[in-house]
């Protein structure tokens, strides 16, 4: 299964990979067809790799707050949420390389309360400051358990984020809204109420890994 948000680029990729076909089977010299076939090869397995889907089951419970992303814990750390949370809270960072699946998911049921987008820099995805500098979408969840936040952060590589969210929308616990092409980051930024469930390296799975729990629960993962 192949995310809707990369029919446009697969189908782009699809063309280059006949067009290589096509000089390979035109081409006289072996080896030149053979680098042309090669190419052709690796430029559909990158793409259909990079767009794929999987489904995902969520965790049960109003208590959970999940990873959107696919990746590794890079960053835990307390911080002061201005924007959406107003208040202190901790940060959890997750690391998206070009291998992991790109599709982002709704962290924690509730209604979107704050959405923005913000043009900034392409610095490495891994450098702690790329969350304040960076190009991101900024996104706050109003839900039973009070107000989440989360950011889906450029990259160095990465140029395009999408996400299909607007204030007002009802969203759902693990539910795809959207993807960063190419490698990133996300942050997940919960008030202080919450406990963090994982430590720094943790590889994470979206829509299924609990990155924390609230306080109310504490010990049940």
């Amino acid at each position: 299964m192949f995310t809707k948000y990369g029919y446009s680029t697969i189908a782009v990729a699809a063309m280059i990979a006949f067009v290589l076909i096509g000089s390979g089977i035109w081409n006289s010299s072996v080896w030149p067809r053979y680098v042309l076939f090669a190419l052709a090869a690796l430029v559909m397995i990158f793409t259909l790799q990079f767009f794929r889907d999987p489904e995902r089951t969520p965790p049960a419970g109003n208590n959970i707050l999940i990873s959107p992303a696919d990746g590794k814990i890079i960053v835990i750390k307390e911080v002061d949420e201005p924007n959406f949370i107003k208040g202190k809270a901790t940060q959890i960072s997750v690391f998206m390389s070009p291998l992991n699946v790109h599709v982002n998911r709704i962290p924690i049921s509730g209604t979107v309360g704050y959405v923005k987008y913000i043009q900034g820099k392409f610095i490495a995805a891994f450098e702690d400051k790329a969350s304040s500098e960076n190009e991101r979408s900024e996104i706050g969840i109003s839900s039973p358990r009070g107000k989440i936040f989360f950011t889906q952060v450029a990259g160095f590589v990465a140029r395009r984020i999408i996400y299909d969210l607007k204030e007002g929308d009802s969203v759902t616990i693990g539910k795809r809204f959207g993807m960063i092409k190419f490698g990133s980051r996300v942050d997940v930024i919960a008030p202080k109420e919450w406990v963090t469930n994982v430590k720094i390296g943790d590889v994470v799975t979206a829509g299924e890994t609990v990155l924390f729990h609230y306080k109310e629960i504490e010990g049940i993962k």
